[in-house]
């Protein structure tokens, strides 16, 4: 049963620096952490933790006392904010408009370092307090240090941070509080039990009142950024030296307004709109569709979860250059709204079809237009609305629609979504990649029904987007096409006297058309999966399918493994492989592949951390000639310096040889392309930061005389986050 507490006010005052003082924190409410909810059920708590909670009118102060038998077990290493989710953690969840829908998280590893996020019960469905959405940053105060007995947490929240009712008197707020405590099992320990029947994380936390007279601050932060870069670029490396661009300096402003309790704007006048990080190289060879890069722009992922909806309708890594954007993002009772326009400089384009996609980037300004409604009702149940609009010269794509959820019971929920839109391409741009000459539309349709209970989960799903459908603000890369399938499980719980913890099997069958009722694609699915000790995970999927590409249907059967382990806490290894039958897109045959993605996170010490990623594929012909053999690494050594700086050098490669006397198309028999990235990072706190970095990018193809350079970048920006 969820507990309900009463928050007390604080008379002195409290140093935040990681060590409990008892004076300091005399007063304050007292709650134990005493169960432990994953992997076992509602089960006593291996080992004490005790938090304490406080407000003084204008904070809300956190501290977790989280003792421990060893304490040279304890998993802490110094990282940037909002990356130390395998470590030993504490935090709190809090539902401040008590509506079981929405909550802001606090994290803190026991060195201090900072994750805080958005949980959603109803754009995530619910059941998941560990979702790792931490796109939303908030200014607050966090301390840890490691003890004879374990590790202290104290934590300062300001309320200006957070976003709640403004009613008078005391408030009632929903609240969890939670230990991660990764031994050779990764165990979850809570304040309150979790029902595993119930597929709702917020619905089974408890109450905690006080806060009175507390009113929400009309939040005010100004950031003025500068930022200055040097490009040299070729557009030929062949024939042509680097040519040396112009140093370029640009100021900057972002601002965030709280105009109301309900209603919070956000400003951003010449922003540097540009990612300080290069994105984790993907494979991009034997592809039919668009790469998905996630988005890391400060002022588009805060409220990111208020544009979310069934269908990825919004996706606003499309705004790539813009002068000026404004966003407004707000909640008042049941309604949820939000809003954001962009005059971008130019316009980049998804072309998507039901077989493959193309994209493009017109040297066109144009504006976009998000608009978001929806309406909350009874057991995190909505209905909502959602209005996108891009126009520029001989260039406009608008779309509109209605979604929903109906949450029918603990186990039960309908989701649903319909979208029209409305486009018309320059005619060049029409042209050249075979699109229709004049305005045309198009509508998309998903219904999803989802069953979870403690040992079964299913669901099955409707889509249907026609050819004509276009939603150039968010990212669908395939249409003109109709689908339906399914999935069901089972899981199986293990206890502590097994080796295992649990077992998930599940079947899933899905059958694709085209608007013509041709056979697109069509699988069968056979998944098993298993978690143990040493915190692994292993999976197996046997896959039968029927892909249909220019004309010829095509039989395949393929096997993907995947595994993750790690031995030692400093050492993690994850590695996803798959074998068997792949359609050769390029010489339209049938191929037989081996894939293999490895992954390793290694703490080389406290503050030394080397991440590696890669992905090789190769693909042969049925006789056993090689087609294209491929290799993408992505490795990342990073000096932590202190909580708030570090050092990262980071280099890429992409290798791939061709057999040339397979291809239909001339292609190169052997291209490589590697990148490297020097960055420091200072960050006082989530806007308040200096970077500095050099970057670099080398080609090698048929063409050139070996490793040629193509790209060379200095950049350097500064941010300061203002708070009157």
């Amino acid at each position: 049963m969820a507990a309900s507490s009463d928050l007390p006010r604080l008379s002195g005052e409290i140093r935040i620096d990681g060590v409990l003082e008892k004076e300091e924190w005399e007063g304050a409410v007292r709650i134990d952490l005493g169960v432990e909810t994953s992997p076992a059920e509602n089960q006593p708590a291996p080992v004490r933790t005790t938090a304490f909670l406080i407000e003084d009118g204008e904070n809300l102060y956190v501290g977790f006392d989280a003792r421990d038998p060893d304490p040279e077990s304890i998993r802490a290493y110094l990282r940037d904010r909002d990356s130390a989710w395998e470590d030993d953690y504490v935090g709190i969840s809090l539902d401040t408009y008590n509506d079981e829908r929405r909550a802001f998280q606090f994290f803190s590893n026991p060195l201090g370092v900072q994750m805080d996020k958005i949980h959603n019960d109803v754009s995530s469905g619910g059941g998941n307090r560990w979702d790792l959405d931490a796109s939303w940053d908030a200014i607050w105060e966090s301390a840890g240090q490691i003890n004879d007995t374990g590790y202290a947490v104290e934590m300062r929240i300001p309320l200006s941070q957070l976003r709640f009712p403004a009613a008078p008197g005391s408030k009632t707020w929903g609240y969890d509080l939670m230990r991660q405590y990764p031994r050779n099992r990764k165990r979850t320990l809570a304040s309150n039990p979790q029902d595993r029947n119930r597929s709702c994380y917020l619905c089974q936390v408890g109450k905690l009142q006080g806060l009175d007279g507390s009113q929400p601050s009309h939040d005010v932060e100004v950031v003025p950024t500068l930022t200055a870069s040097r490009i040299e670029t070729t557009d030929d490396p062949a024939l042509a030296p680097l040519s040396s661009g112009e140093k370029k300096v640009d100021g900057g402003l972002t601002m965030r307004w709280g105009i109301t309790p309900d209603l919070t704007a956000n400003l951003a006048i010449n922003p540097d709109f540009s990612q300080i990080e290069s994105d984790v190289l993907q494979l991009d060879v034997n592809n039919r569709f668009a790469l998905f890069f996630p988005e890391k722009r400060p002022f588009f992922l805060e409220g990111a979860d208020y544009f979310k909806t069934p269908l990825d309708a919004v996706f606003t890594r499309t705004v790539s250059d813009p002068e000026v954007g404004v966003k407004l993002t707000g909640k008042r009772g049941d309604h949820t709204m939000g809003f954001f326009m962009a005059e971008d400089t130019e316009t980049n384009l998804l072309f998507p079809g039901a077989f493959d996609s193309d994209s493009d980037t017109l040297d066109l300004s144009n504006t976009a237009l998000v608009g978001r409604y929806r309406y909350g009702f009874a057991n995190t149940s909505s209905l909502g609305v959602l209005v996108t609009a891009r126009d520029g010269e001989r260039y406009s794509n608008i779309v509109g629609g209605l979604d929903g959820r109906w949450k029918i019971s603990d186990q039960h929920s309908i989701e649903f979504q319909y979208l029209t839109s409305d486009t018309e391409y320059p005619l060049a741009t029409a042209i050249e990649f075979e699109q229709p000459l004049t305005r045309f539309s198009g509508d998309a349709a998903k219904v999803r029904y989802e069953f979870r209970s403690r040992d079964w989960f299913g669901n099955t799903e409707y889509n249907d987007l026609s050819s004509g459908f276009r939603a150039d603000s968010g990212f669908i890369s395939k249409v003109g096409s109709r689908s339906l399938g399914g999935v069901i499980g089972r899981l199986w719980h293990g206890g502590e006297q097994n080796w295992w913890n649990r077992v998930r099997a599940s079947i899933h069958v899905d059958h694709e058309v085209d608007e013509n009722e041709r056979l697109l694609n069509h699988q069968n699915v056979l998944r098993v999966g298993f978690g143990g000790q040493l915190q692994t995970w292993f999976q197996f999927a046997l896959v039968d399918s029927r892909e249909a590409w220019e004309g010829v249907v095509y039989d395949q059967m393929s096997l993907r493994a995947y595994a993750e382990i790690r031995p030692v806490g400093a050492l993690s290894f994850r590695v996803l492989g798959v074998i068997g039958d792949k359609v050769d897109y390029s010489n339209d045959r049938l191929g037989k592949t081996f894939r293999m993605e490895p992954s390793i996170d290694w703490n080389l010490s406290r503050k030394l951390f080397l991440r590696l990623k890669g992905v090789y594929a190769k693909l042969e012909t049925q006789d056993g000639e090689q087609i294209f053999d491929a290799l993408v690494a992505d490795s990342r050594l990073t000096w932590q310096f202190s909580l708030r700086s570090f050092l990262r050098l980071t280099a890429q490669l992409t290798d791939v040889e061709r057999n040339q006397a397979l291809y239909v198309e001339e292609v190169d028999s052997h291209s490589r392309d590697i990148g490297r990235e020097l960055l420091y990072s200072y960050k006082l706190n989530p806007q308040t930061v200096f970077f500095l970095g050099y970057s670099d990018q080398y080609l090698d193809e048929d063409n050139l005389d070996g490793l040629t350079v193509s790209d060379r970048t200095w950049f350097m920006k500064i941010g300061y986050a203002w708070t009157p």
